[in-house]
Order: C-alpha cells, then sequence, then structure tokens
C-alpha cells in the first residue's frame, strides 16, 4: 500500500512542478549584481511558474510563490544525493530549497537567471545566529517529502476558490516531519531556531501594576508549517535588498529608446519599441 502511495504521490508531485506556458518575468535579475549583493541568510524569493507555484500565488495573494535560503558554496559532497554537484556550466551551488518532488536540495543562482526575484535580509542578525541560521540550512539537505502524503498534495490539483481565513492552512502540507520540506517552512524553522521573528502574532497586553495606558507586546511564534514565500516580503523584520541599487544606480547611465534613431529601436514580441535598452 505504502508503494503504491509512493509512486501516486510522486505522480503528482511531477505533475505540480510542470512549468506553465507564457511566463515572462517582469523584472529579471542581472546575474552578476544578484550575486554580489548576497550574503549567507538571506532569503531569496522567486516567482516561480509551475503549477503549483501559481496556486501558492493565489492562496497568498502574492507574486512569491518559492524561497530559498543563501547559504554559500555548497561542497559537493555535503550535499548528498549528487545534488550539490555543479551543473554543467560549473556554477556553484549556494542556494538551500526545498520542493515537494525533490525535497531539500541545493541550486546555484544560474537556475532563477530568468524568474523574477526578491533578496530578504535578516536585520541585525548576529554572526552566530547566521552561522547558526545557514548550518541548520545545511543539515536539512538530502530530506525528502513524504510522497505518500497524496491526500495533502491532492488538495493542489484543483485550486478552487477558498475564503481568505482558510487559504493559509492550505498551503501547509502534513504535519510533522513531512512539513519540513516545504520551502518556507524550512527556512522558518532555521530562523526559529536563533528565536529570530520572521511574521509573528502580536498581542498587545495589559501589565498588572502599571496604568492602564501602558501596554505588553507579546509576540507569539506561529507555527512554521504555515509560513508562506510572502512572509519574508511583508515582514517588519527583514529588509529588502536591490542589487541594482545596491551595487551603484545612476539612471543618467540609461539608455531609452526614444534616444535611439526609429530604424534601431529594437521592438518587443508584442511590436512596440522597448523602452529602456539594458
Amino acid at each position: 500500500m505504502d508503494s503504491a502511495l509512493t509512486w501516486l504521490g510522486r505522480k503528482i508531485a511531477a505533475f505540480l512542478m510542470q512549468e506553465l506556458p507564457g511566463y515572462r518575468p517582469s523584472a529579471p535579475p542581472d546575474p552578476e549584481a544578484l550575486a554580489r549583493a548576497l550574503q549567507p541568510g538571506d532569503v531569496l524569493l522567486v516567482e516561480g511558474a509551475t503549477r503549483i507555484a501559481s496556486i501558492i500565488k493565489y492562496l497568498t495573494q502574492s507574486s512569491w510563490s518559492h524561497a530559498a535560503l543563501y547559504v554559500g558554496p555548497v561542497p559537493p559532497l555535503q550535499a548528498g544525493h549528487g545534488e550539490g554537484q555543479p551543473h554543467a556550466d560549473h556554477d556553484p551551488h549556494v542556494l538551500v530549497e526545498a520542493d515537494v518532488q525533490h525535497g531539500v536540495t541545493t541550486a546555484p543562482l544560474s537556475k532563477y537567471a530568468a524568474a523574477s526575484v526578491r533578496i530578504c535580509r535578516p536585520v541585525a542578525l548576529t554572526p552566530d545566529d547566521r552561522d547558526a541560521v545557514v548550518a541548520y540550512a545545511r543539515s536539512r539537505i538530502g530530506q525528502a517529502y513524504d510522497l505518500r502524503n497524496v491526500i495533502d498534495l491532492g488538495r493542489y490539483l484543483l485550486p478552487l476558490p477558498a475564503p481568505s481565513r482558510f487559504r493559509r492552512r492550505m498551503i501547509a502540507l502534513g504535519s510533522g516531519e513531512p512539513t519540513r520540506a516545504i520551502c518556507s517552512t524550512l527556512i522558518a524553522q532555521a530562523f526559529e531556531l536563533v528565536r529570530y521573528p520572521v511574521l509573528p502574532r502580536l498581542e498587545i497586553a495589559a501589565r498588572r501594576n502599571m496604568t492602564r495606558f501602558t501596554r505588553a507586546e507579546i509576540l507569539h511564534i506561529r507555527h512554521h508549517s504555515l509560513y508562506a514565500p510572502r512572509d519574508f516580503d511583508i515582514s517588519p523584520y527583514f529588509a529588502i535588498v536591490k542589487p541594482t541599487i545596491e551595487t551603484g544606480f545612476d539612471y543618467k547611465q540609461l539608455v531609452w529608446s526614444t534616444d535611439l534613431p526609429l530604424e534601431a529601436a529594437p521592438e518587443t514580441a508584442d511590436g512596440a519599441s522597448a523602452g529602456l535598452l539594458a
């Protein structure tokens, strides 16, 4: 029975991870600027183009469907199952990520060269805690998602409209160990280890023996299975890092299509003249 469920789960996961045609990133990154801007402990959000990505974006009402943790170069032997081996172009694997098909793996930045991405950086994270976050993510490389949880996977086959109060719980897959193979869950657990807040629930309570105007803000840790990629984007404790700004930006150096002779201006796919030339 377990083998049948695993086979079915593998089929469902492969279907959900198929890319949808027609995806065009709104602002693909400059690979060199992105590589220079990233630091260990940074969370890289990705605007995915797979079937499950489109459902996650609907459920979270966000552009971001996937999250990966930048950990720096991963030695091939550490990655396990060959996932840390460089690609054919010899790009080093510097990201730790997770999905329902492959579990926790490593990846090079070039994997997302044609996708819109965003860097979210934990503010004031101490060097020791940063190292602990990175070490936790590395220690999970090779962990697989339990594909026998076909009911959890199956909920993504039919992206039916869902009330907003139920959408976050629909993102959480499984319970216990299997949920560690979900991208935002893995990263949330890493930061939870050092008690760094991502998007905790905030409760304002009155303290005893104080005036009614005195309040204490109490943070409640949200369960890691309920985190979504967008939470790192809207978190008040993560800074948004934009490589084009971090590495130096001078709008006076931009070349616009209106600055060129009409016959020299390139055309976009819909036939219109491009506005900004890189």
